[in-house]
């Protein structure tokens, strides 16, 4: 039986979130794991008819399979995991769509979808984040520890080029610019690796300074600060931040949430919101309109370090900063 996923979820910009369960069954042991919603197109039984490409790379890519006049990748979500699944009974494939790629999870069950905040999530921080960079974060659902997987990573373990790394500023033009004072940015985003990494690509253009959050809650209460400070005096607030560039799926709170604060706020509503996720699609782009973002890239599109330099350029003219 197939199951087509409704594009029709939980308001944008409420924190909230629906988490689809799943579970891979090992030899004495069923793992439970969470998948956003939001990236789910439809459920379907594994495919009668999967090509073997020959001298396949990765080791959890199972093959292709047709799929609604589209050549999909199937992976095998075990395999990636470094567990060994064992077949009780007919697996299910997830379709996904996010980084703009339909691709396709091949896992033991779907258990339901869940509807809960981010704030009940528990983020892989410090330690815990050193011990499996495939989960983002930890989460109990009636009962069970179900750990939040990193699809993206499992994509950028197949292609590099899709994973948020100098390869993908590779082609990207250096643009030489004379602002009379440095870029600053507030970026949120849970994975450690891309906040390494995006904080060196960005400084890497000389204009650019970069403050990073391991959540929009952490950047949300930063900004609370800021906002005090401007209101005591002695500074202005291009003097502190000049734009939030956000992930949107986070634990504590998402993208979404900390885009929709910052432009209901009033002192705070003129700072350009950049989400930079891999929900950045087509089918979702109403998402981030809905809250006011002034821009939406996909990962791992770095075009959005012409349109910040753009956007707090204008703002700085509009403004009359630096005269």
């Amino acid at each position: 039986m197939e199951t087509r996923m409704s594009n029709i979820l939980v308001e944008t910009g409420t924190n909230e979130v629906e988490i689809l369960e799943i579970f891979i069954d090992e030899e004495d042991y069923r793992g439970y794991y969470g998948v956003n919603v939001a990236k789910v197109l439809e459920i379907i039984p594994l495919p009668k008819q999967i090509i073997k490409p020959p001298n396949a790379t990765n080791r959890f890519a199972t093959g292709l399979f047709n799929h609604r006049e589209k050549i999909v990748a199937l992976i095998d979500l075990a395999a990636w995991l470094g567990r060994t699944r064992v077949e009780r009974k007919p697996p299910n494939v997830l379709i996904t769509e996010f980084n703009n790629i339909v691709n396709a999870f091949l896992v033991s069950g779907v258990t339901r979808i869940h509807r809960i905040t981010w704030n009940d999530i528990r983020p892989m921080d410090g330690y815990m984040e050193g011990l499996s960079e495939s989960i983002t974060g930890v989460v109990e659902l009636e009962g069970k520890i179900v750990l939040l997987l990193d699809l993206e990573k499992a994509i950028a373990d197949m292609n590099p080029d899709l994973a948020v790394t100098d390869s993908a500023a590779g082609s990207m033009e250096t643009q030489t610019t004379f602002l009379s004072e440095p870029i600053r940015v507030f970026h949120a985003d849970d994975s450690g690796v891309i906040r390494k990494n995006v904080k060196r690509l960005l400084e890497e253009n000389s204009d650019f300074l970069v403050e990073s959050f391991i959540n929009g809650e952490a950047a949300w209460t930063h900004l609370l600060n800021v906002k005090k400070r401007v209101q005591e005096g002695g500074c202005k607030l291009h003097d502190l931040v000049d734009a939030v560039l956000t992930d949107v799926e986070m634990p504590g709170m998402d993208g979404y949430r900390l885009c929709k604060l910052i432009k209901e706020d009033q002192e705070l509503s003129s700072l350009p919101v950049v989400l930079f996720s891999s929900l950045i699609t087509d089918r979702l782009l109403h998402k981030g309109q809905s809250v006011g973002a002034d821009g939406q890239f996909a990962k791992p599109d770095l075009t959005l370090i012409h349109f910040i330099r753009e956007s707090v350029e204008k703002r700085r003219n509009s403004e009359g900063v630096g005269e």
